[in-house]
């Protein structure tokens, strides 16, 4: 019989992370059926056989290159069967608690396709980016704006409510299957970056609600593989102008090449 949740975590030379992610999720009680599946993104620290070693009976699955967040997720997700399937990085702390949360809040809600929990960083304050809007040139304007004048974010991600929301991060994930076997898996042109905005941006298109649900709570300890990755910058702008080629007008695409240097004045790092 299928599991209630399929866990998708994607590893990128962090056998230790994701080492801890899994002690973890596996050392709390669960009333839910799970299944757990480990992809790893080609790494050369030798995590296949760390974590083989460390967790004999976790299901494995190499890929001979880097196939990038998208890649590798579509990777597990082609794997899955699980009604639910999260998509969690490796570099997060989570129970199954939290994540049979989100599958309660699913259940309540047939028309949600996609729901994310609330991130927190390891001192306990709320991660920023845990929801957010389309990247559409009013939103990038007003977020610039906002901070250069009002040191403030466009969202409050301390909040206690359920929001529907544009898009959830794609740190800790849940999605439903029959939302993704509708919308398609990850893009895979989106090597790091905007893959999460374009997937609810799909779900959304084909009817389906994204929702952000504070009431689950992980730790995500935060760019443990972007340190690793000095082109990360590069990838996110890379990213968000497919983002506009995909979805945007070349109107729009014009006023992104011309704004993009002047909002890195705002936000010079990722």
């Amino acid at each position: 019989m299928p599991p209630d949740i399929s866990v998708i975590i994607l590893n990128w030379n962090t056998a230790q992370l994701t080492h801890n992610c899994l002690t973890a999720l596996l050392t709390t009680t669960a009333t839910r059926t799970f299944e757990f599946i480990v992809v790893d993104n080609a790494s050369t620290d030798g995590s296949v056989d760390k974590i083989r070693t460390l967790w004999p009976d976790l299901q494995v699955l190499e890929s001979a290159q880097n196939l990038g967040f998208a890649g590798g997720n579509n990777l597990g997700l082609r794997q899955a069967s699980g009604r639910y399937t999260v998509l969690l990085n490796s570099d997060t702390l989570a129970s199954t608690r939290a994540l049979e949360i989100l599958a309660d809040f699913l259940d309540k809600h047939p028309e949600v396709g996609a729901v994310g929990p609330r991130l927190r960083l390891p001192n306990g304050q709320a991660q920023p980016y845990a929801f957010g809007a389309d990247p559409t040139p009013l939103y990038l304007l007003r977020r610039a704006v906002s901070a250069l004048l009002w040191r403030r974010a466009l969202h409050n991600w301390e909040t206690e409510q359920s929001l529907e929301v544009e898009w959830v991060s794609g740190a800790c994930l849940m999605a439903r299957r029959a939302a993704y076997e509708q919308a398609g898996l990850l893009d895979e042109n989106f090597f790091m970056y905007f893959e999460d905005n374009d997937w609810c941006l799909r779900f959304r298109q084909q009817g389906w609600k994204v929702a952000y649900h504070p009431l689950a709570a992980i730790t995500h300890l935060g760019g443990q593989s972007r340190r690793q990755n000095a082109a990360a910058q590069a990838a996110y702008d890379a990213s968000l102008r497919y983002f506009y080629r995909k979805h945007y007008s070349r109107l729009a695409q014009f006023w992104l090449a011309l704004f993009l240097p002047l909002y890195r004045l705002v936000y010079p790092t990722v």
